[in-house]
């Protein structure tokens, strides 16, 4: 029988952990990405093209039985010429349209009813003395967020002034950009759901994200909340991409507010961070439950294998070029740690370079174990 060819649109450490996973899929991976040194295109085959290059995408589909995306930097309407043409996407880009803009994710939330922030578009024909009018609805302090291409923090800002808005604004260049109602979260929480095109979805638990300067620190699974925020959320995530027509794996990221209340924050039409714990503490990772999906297999189980995981991410801290081996020797060696490299030549502060995860029993404490990782892998003054 003749391996399934799955294309995946970027190299970077989803895409590598995505090709990880094939092998144990009788599956073969090829992907799109700029450089020869990204982690994907280090293990499987790839075309050296940059992200958003529609010919290079043409190049790969002709390797592949579908192609699926590992990132949000795509030309939508350049794609959707080459799905014209029969090149099969999964997530269809129709599914992909309203996601890939800030603003058009808030609108399609609202109109399936879903809970949202409040919310309003700075747009670059508002003129300066009507802003104040505009932020209204939402007060101060807000959260301005530009629409396209942002991640890990980027483009996004906390201002607590009309004069700090006004200025970011400017230094930005006035690009449309969404301003939203700051939420006094009591906690920040992530789940992973799949579906196939048959409408068959898988719910991994809900998880607590915590975030350093904008940038996911530590996931715990399974969220300590409520069993009714719980239910909630799956009944979020099951109606959005039933409602998306979805196929491959979603990561939805929440506030929970006061009185319980919950609130999306971002949807990302991939596989997340949030969800990088699956790896070790899951029977069906979601990167192999993205693969499944999109080939239009069975779901896998989602069942953690153990009674609590913490995935701790290793964010690069200085601009180095290093492998740092002995922090790895270290961390590999504390009881039941899983560490996961991606290989990237180049540390920056705040790049993500790799990430563990600790499988739990009920009683340990993860405060303790994300306190003794972070102590390894963050010299003194740096975490």
């Amino acid at each position: 029988m003749s391996k399934q060819q799955v294309g995946v649109i970027g190299g970077g450490q989803l895409a590598w952990m995505m090709a990880l996973e094939a092998r144990h899929l009788n599956l073969d991976i090829v992907v799109q990405t700029p450089n020869s040194s990204d982690p994907a295109a280090r293990i499987t085959e790839s075309v050296l093209a940059p992200i958003a290059d529609v010919a290079g995408t043409a190049i790969l589909a002709k390797h592949c039985d579908v192609v699926t995306f590992e990132n949000e930097f795509v030309d939508l309407p350049g794609l959707s010429t080459l799905a014209k043409q029969g090149i099969c996407f999964q997530p269809q880009l129709a599914a992909l349209a309203p996601l890939l803009d800030k603003s058009t994710q808030r609108q399609f939330l609202a109109a399936q009813g879903l809970p949202n922030p409040s919310y309003v578009m700075l747009e670059d024909e508002v003129a300066a003395d009507e802003i104040a009018q505009l932020t209204v609805p939402i007060g101060f302090p807000l959260v301005m967020k530009t629409c396209r291409l942002g991640y890990d923090g980027q483009g996004t800002f906390v201002v607590s002034s009309l004069a700090e808005l006004q200025a970011t604004w400017q230094r930005i260049e006035h690009q449309p950009v969404l301003l939203e109602a700051f939420i006094p979260f009591a906690k920040e929480l992530a789940v992973m759901v799949a579906r196939t095109a048959s409408g068959e979805t898988a719910l991994y638990p809900v998880v607590e994200t915590q975030q350093v300067q904008q940038v996911c620190r530590r996931v715990i699974a399974p969220a300590d909340i409520p069993d009714e925020t719980q239910q909630e959320i799956d009944a979020i995530a099951k109606t959005l991409v039933t409602n998306l027509d979805y196929v491959g794996i979603l990561g939805i990221e929440f506030f929970l507010a006061p009185n319980n209340t919950v609130l999306v924050n971002e949807v990302a039409p991939r596989t997340h961070n949030s969800g990088h714990y699956s790896l070790d503490a899951c029977r069906t990772s979601q990167f192999a439950q993205q693969l499944l999906a999109v080939t239009g297999q069975p779901l896998g189980d989602t069942t953690m294998l153990c009674d609590r995981a913490l995935m701790v991410n290793l964010l690069g801290y200085e601009h180095a070029h290093h492998d740092y081996a002995a922090k790895r020797e270290a961390l590999s060696a504390v009881p039941n740690a899983h560490v996961h490299w991606y290989g990237k030549g180049a540390s920056r502060p705040g790049r993500k370079l790799g990430h563990v995860t600790v499988c739990l029993n009920a009683d340990e404490s993860w405060e303790a174990i994300a306190q003794t990782l972070e102590s390894i892998w963050y010299p003194p003054g740096k975490s």
